[in-house]
């Protein structure tokens, strides 16, 4: 069955990173982002894979997900082929990789935030970055918030070094509390003295809307620019203007959240 995890019984976690490929990349960076907790409006993972689509990337490995994950917190998924017959696929954690410019490689992963054993599932993104020579790492999440949900997509991260920041004119998140996978990954890559930089878009909480495709395309502008990345993000844009109207409708036609926009509005204005 294909996509199915090891028994338990033969399972090694030396063997729960599995390249498919070992390219010889050139200055390859990488670029994650974990579905769950961290990806409000699915914005970071469509950002992710956005990206990869674009750039024709192909596959590069996979993180076997069972030692990681609680199925039944995360369950595996049926679904009928075109034939009729039944597939059944498991968490998934891939990556993929891709030329830039024909001078630097890219690695992007998206993959499912782990349920357990959060240390060994950092190593083994350590070893995927060690194994393809990245020294460079942007992470993508995004939050719910008190945002008004017509105005710009408002970004915050946290970096390796404060300018990686200021260069992109992204203030520093002052956050403090209960984290996510990417702040894990974030810390044992920084530990390890790469590069890291992670970009996290405010995404308004009375919107249950996803994927919300203005996130995405907030975090991808600000991407295209860490990474001197060029992609056509015509598509989406388009896509986050459809998404715009949309959204605008919606909260039109119901009089508690357009209360609840025009008071955010007035305190938007007060400060």
């Amino acid at each position: 069955m294909a996509g199915a995890p090891s028994s338990c019984e033969a399972f090694d976690m030396a063997d729960a990173l599995r390249m498919h490929v070992l390219p010889s990349l050139q200055d390859p960076a990488l670029l994650l982002a974990f579905a769950g907790w961290n990806d409000a409006g699915e914005a970071a993972s469509f950002a992710v894979r956005y990206v990869a689509d674009a750039l024709h990337a192909v596959p590069l490995a996979e993180i076997d997900p069972e030692e990681f994950y609680d199925f039944t917190v995360r369950r595996p998924v049926v679904s009928l082929d075109a034939a009729g017959a039944r597939r059944l696929e498991w968490p998934r954690n891939e990556f993929r990789f891709a030329s830039m410019d024909g001078r630097r490689d890219l690695v992007v992963g998206i993959g499912v935030e782990p349920h357990l054993r959060w240390g060994a599932y950092c190593d083994q993104i350590e070893r995927l970055a060690d194994r393809t020579g990245v020294r460079r790492v942007v992470l993508l999440g995004a939050f719910l918030a008190d945002v008004v949900y017509s105005r710009p997509v408002a970004l915050t991260g946290f970096a390796s070094a404060p300018d990686l920041l200021a260069k992109l004119d992204v203030p520093a998140s002052t956050y403090q509390g209960p984290t996510g996978i990417v702040a894990a990954v974030a810390d044992r890559l920084m530990a390890s003295g790469r590069e890291v930089l992670s970009l996290w878009a405010g995404l308004p909480h009375y919107i249950g809307v996803a994927p919300n495709p203005r996130g995405a395309l907030a975090l991808l502008d600000r991407v295209r620019h860490a990474l001197d990345l060029r992609i056509d993000e015509a598509p989406l844009r388009s896509e986050a203007a459809e998404f715009e109207e949309r959204i605008s409708a919606l909260v039109a036609a119901d009089p508690e959240i357009s209360e609840y926009v025009r008071q955010l509005k007035r305190r938007e204005f007060a400060q």
